[in-house]
């Protein structure tokens, strides 16, 4: 017996289109136009989630969110008992507290988007097994909880600023610190994409990358001026490369002193931020197939 089927205009009509990306496998690498499109339509997603870790973490403490302010006092108290009374090397260095607590709070800010970023594809498994979105949410949730996690530790930082001598110079410059912090979100958000399939390829890195922090705060002028190593130009221009090196710079220069930084280390500050968070983003939208099959 044969059926015959007619068209309905109206059936016709009310016909969903379906893009052709989105009849491949499940789990597929998406056309980086639309993964991107997909990635920007869960920004509210990415906020809500960060938000949740942080009240996670604060409730899992006696202290709540004190610890946002009571961790960045105690490692800055910690750092300058170390090397400011101890160790003396802030010799030479004006209003050593102020250059000291911008280098803590903001290498920091950093250095945790980093360790966060090499955690975040086997942190994020649960949620990889249970729902299809974009991976690169994941480190991208790590960044946006740490700058959110940073705002009461940059309170902290002004009000150490005001209180304690000597005063910093304040001037118009301040404002750059906005364009600073945007460069150095952008290059801590390119590093938690590269690490976040490195650590995936290699669940080890995390360890490393926890020893070469070490090195690298260091290598940035956290707690002292490079000027030191004026006998050894080769090491002055290897720290000055350092991206945080620029960042914390910049930072000094405009909070701090009031005082114009150099054009290079703008254009530097700048280069590192977009080529890093460009090169980070393809890196690990490569790997994009690897995740959902590893979890």
């Amino acid at each position: 017996m044969s059926t015959t089927h007619t068209f309905d205009p109206e059936t016709a009509r009310n016909a969903v289109s379906v893009p052709s990306w989105a009849l491949g496998p499940v789990g597929s690498r998406l056309p980086l136009g639309t993964y991107i499109e997909q990635l920007w339509k869960r920004r509210h997603f990415v906020l809500a989630e960060s938000r949740s870790k942080i009240a996670g973490t604060a409730n899992r403490n006696l202290l709540g969110y004190g610890w946002l302010i009571l961790n960045p006092l105690l490692n800055g108290l910690g750092f300058y008992v170390v090397f400011g009374v101890i160790l003396q090397t802030s010799r030479g260095i004006e209003n050593f507290v102020g250059y000291l607590v911008i280098g803590v709070f903001f290498f920091q800010l950093s250095m945790r988007c980093v360790t966060g970023g090499t955690q975040a594809i086997r942190n994020g498994r649960p949620m990889i097994r249970a729902f299809a979105f974009p991976r690169a949410a994941l480190p991208l949730t790590v960044v946006v909880r740490e700058v959110l996690n940073f705002v009461p530790t940059f309170a902290v930082l002004i009000a150490v600023l005001a209180v304690l001598p000597p005063a910093e110079n304040i001037t118009w410059r301040v404002i750059l610190i906005v364009p600073a912090f945007i460069c150095q979100t952008l290059f801590a958000l390119g590093c938690a994409f590269f690490l976040a399939r490195l650590g995936h390829i290699l669940p080890d890195i995390s360890n490393l990358v926890n020893v070469l922090a070490r090195f690298w705060l260091y290598a940035s002028g956290v707690f002292f001026s490079i000027d030191r190593f004026v006998d050894h130009p080769a090491l002055q221009t290897v720290m000055k490369m350092n991206p945080m090196y620029s960042y914390l710079h910049l930072y000094r220069d405009a909070l701090l002193y009031g005082v114009d930084s150099p054009v290079w280390m703008w254009l530097l500050a700048v280069g590192w931020a977009f080529v890093f968070v460009i090169f980070g983003f393809l890196f690990f939208y490569r790997g994009e197939e690897s995740y959902g099959r590893a979890a």
